[in-house]
């Protein structure tokens, strides 16, 4: 027996169908090469709907951007499900966790669709990135300054976590690109989430308890 789906829901459904098509399309070809009518195309829908939800194609790339990057949140929360009364190690490797799963996820279509952002600027995704990254980003910086002390300069603190990030994504944009010159063993290394996680730890650790004592 068919259930007959409401109005409401099929607005919802259809709308969604549109941010998950428009978000493996954005994060395959970028804005640019992107089209609404391959979109439309593969979530089952027709481009009046599209500019009926979206308006536009740029409203459309930032929302996709956006649910993309709240469905990986939604998996691997920012803190990485530590308890704020753990010790300062624990949630710091709970942070750098998050980080390297959300990454590695095989439907990090935000990641993908930043990646591409980068390579080929648009600027339509500024606000909304800033938007969502800004209260993780300070959640980082405040965990760091808890480690450092208050006495460090910002600057300092700043910059230690542009470096831990920095091996978060190094070692994991290699798992997107063809495993040119790279033998089986170096591949495995880089799926070993756990481990990368445990390394950039204590590669972090050393690094900024040095950068510290340094004047």
């Amino acid at each position: 027996m068919a259930i007959k789906m409401s109005h409401a829901a099929k607005e919802k459904n259809t709308r969604d169908r549109l941010l998950e098509s428009a978000a493996e399309v954005f994060a395959r070809k970028g804005f640019r090469d992107a089209t609404i009518a391959e979109i439309c195309k593969n979530a089952g829908a027709n481009v009046a709907s599209a500019n009926y939800y979206f308006g536009d194609k740029t409203r459309l790339y930032a929302e996709a951007w956006r649910i993309s990057f709240e469905y990986l949140i939604a998996q691997y929360p920012a803190d990485g499900g530590i308890d704020s009364g753990a010790g300062i190690e624990e949630r710091m490797r709970g942070r750098i966790l998050s980080v390297l799963h959300r990454i590695s996820h095989p439907q990090s279509y935000a990641f993908d669709i930043l990646h591409k952002e980068m390579a080929n600027p648009t600027g339509l995704l500024d606000v909304v990135i800033r938007d969502s990254v800004e209260p993780i980003r300070k959640g980082f910086l405040n965990l760091l300054r808890e480690l450092v002390g208050e006495e460090v300069p910002e600057k300092r603190i700043w910059l230690c976590l542009r470096s831990v990030l920095a091996q978060c994504f190094d070692l994991l944009v290699t798992m997107r690109r063809k495993p040119v010159c790279r033998d089986a063993q170096e591949l495995e290394w880089t799926r070993d989430i756990d481990g990368l996680a445990d390394h950039i730890l204590r590669f972090s650790l050393a690094g900024i308890r040095e950068v510290c004592r340094s004047k």
